[in-house]
């Protein structure tokens, strides 16, 4: 089994910092598409997020679940069923003190990831990530993913490093799901080449 895992805020829906009222919640361009397009190709779709707002006193982590279902429902309605939520609400400079911490789920470490490859049995080799940052791309390169950068304003410190560099780029998620498909297409093309010359 194989997976799309990809970032919430400024992937899936418009970048609003620390927000937890889904009033405010807008799917990102491309959003829907990119998805049905996705399912279409036979993956599975998680949203893997970190949500240090909650370590950070800003919000309490009871408040994520009324967003997150109400992203559930938002896709519902346009026809696109998400196989889970992972999210992270922890960080080192926090102030609530149970949730100050280092830990192994917080991007660009691979947790999320990896958790989500055992409860589901998913093939992480055959699997993307999908995020607006180079943390995302690090957390996809070592949970052994490919990975793609929406490049749409949301990195500027482009700090580079071996885990760091995107296997693919695009403008949006529904353009992500093109590229992935259309390689997914050409690898099954040349098995069936390779199956027919054996």
């Amino acid at each position: 089994m194989r997976a799309a895992f990809i970032d919430k805020d400024g992937t899936l829906v418009d970048n609003v910092p620390y927000n937890i009222d889904p009033a405010r919640v807008s799917l990102s361009k491309g959003a829907v598409t990119g998805l049905r397009l996705l399912r279409k190709h036979g993956f599975k779709l998680f949203v893997v997020t970190n949500q240090p707002g909650v370590a950070r006193g800003y919000f309490p982590e009871s408040d994520l679940m009324p967003l997150f279902d109400h992203i559930h429902r938002v896709l519902d309605l346009q026809d696109v069923a998400l196989d889970g939520f992972y999210y992270c609400p922890h960080s080192p400079d926090g102030t609530v003190q149970q949730y100050a911490i280092d830990c192994s789920c917080r991007k660009p470490l691979p947790g999320m990831l990896l958790h989500a490859a055992k409860e589901h049995g998913i093939d992480l080799s055959a699997s993307w990530m999908i995020g607006d940052i180079l943390n995302d791309v690090e957390c996809g390169r070592r949970a052994g993913c490919r990975t793609v950068l929406i490049d749409n304003g949301n990195e500027t410190e482009w700090l580079w490093s071996q885990w760091r560099r995107p296997h693919l780029v695009a403008p949006d998620l529904h353009a992500a799901a093109t590229m992935i498909c259309s390689l997914d297409n050409a690898r099954s093309t040349s098995n069936m080449h390779s199956d027919a010359e054996s």
